[in-house]
């Protein structure tokens, strides 16, 4: 079992920036970042590997968004510039031991945190 704690969200005005933080009690082999908002599905951010740090980002975030891993923390990362109000959701970190990870698809992580609310205002 691998516990993941997420920090770092709160409220800001759009084209802010925010990062956030996911602490993981153990070994994880990939990390990804999720986020619901209201009444719209779960949406893979991005996700990155243990090992060389391949990452993979949705088309949503490309270019505005920074997915980073510390492994010697177990920690991992999610520097959000140019933040928009559409980015508005919980975000939620989440933990897979699968190549899937790459894919973006909640089923294929098995650990989950909590979440942190962003919230971004126009």
């Amino acid at each position: 079992q691998v516990q993941l704690v997420e920090s770092g969200g709160g409220s800001v005005q759009a084209g802010g920036s925010l990062r956030l933080s996911c602490a993981a009690s153990g070994y994880t082999y990939c990390m990804g970042w999720f986020r619901q908002a209201p009444g719209k599905e779960r949406e893979g951010v991005a996700s990155i590997y243990s090992g060389g740090g391949r990452t993979t980002y949705a088309d949503s975030v490309k270019g505005r968004f920074t997915i980073s891993r510390d492994n010697a923390k177990n920690t991992v990362y999610l520097q959000m510039n140019s933040l928009q109000p559409e980015d508005t959701a919980m975000y939620s970190c989440a933990a897979a031991y699968t190549s899937n990870c790459r894919l973006l698809r909640g089923a294929d992580f098995r650990y989950w945190g909590q979440g942190t609310q962003v919230t971004v205002s126009s």
